[in-house]
């Protein structure tokens, strides 16, 4: 995994704790392969760009995720062996782009803190990279929000 825009989070609990939960996030996918998932910090003003480039949508959003692959919660329809990096041996979920403006806003709102609210965003990312979804309110909805709830209770930060 790598993190960009690091600096910019000043904030090293909170670098750690997204760390942790992308590699928790992974490990419960149980992937037959090591993946790597490339995240980067980024703005209100960043994000905003970034949503209205490649949604449509002009205004600031907490997460943007970009899989590099099409699953199906946590599935794929193929040979992943294929999809291995050739290089470092590695399967390239996907980018995500983490609005910190929006995780310590959120964080308060929510008041379980800036830190959790990474974690919270982090997950949710490697998720959709996974395939998994939230558009609908019904199954998919369902099995997004579970497999959040189990990944977030794996790192102890259960939904208060």
């Amino acid at each position: 995994m790598r993190i960009r825009g690091a600096r910019a989070l000043r904030d090293r609990e909170a670098e750690r704790l997204i760390r942790r939960a992308a590699h928790a996030a992974l490990t419960a996918l149980a992937l037959p392969y090591e993946a790597v998932v490339e995240i980067t910090l980024v703005d209100d003003e960043e994000i905003q760009k970034a949503n209205a480039r490649f949604r449509g949508k002009d205004k600031p959003t907490d997460v943007l995720s970009f899989p590099m692959l099409q699953f199906y919660r946590g599935g794929y329809d193929g040979d992943l062996q294929r999809e291995l990096d050739c290089e470092e041996g590695l399967l390239p979920l996907g980018d995500m782009l983490i609005n910190v403006d929006r995780a310590r806003a959120q964080g308060r709102e929510l008041g379980h803190g800036f830190a959790r609210e990474c974690a919270y965003l982090t997950v949710h990312s490697v998720l959709h990279l996974a395939g998994y979804d939230h558009e609908d309110e019904g199954e998919e909805k369902r099995a997004m929000r579970e497999k959040e709830e189990e990944v977030l209770g794996a790192l102890g930060l259960p939904r208060a």
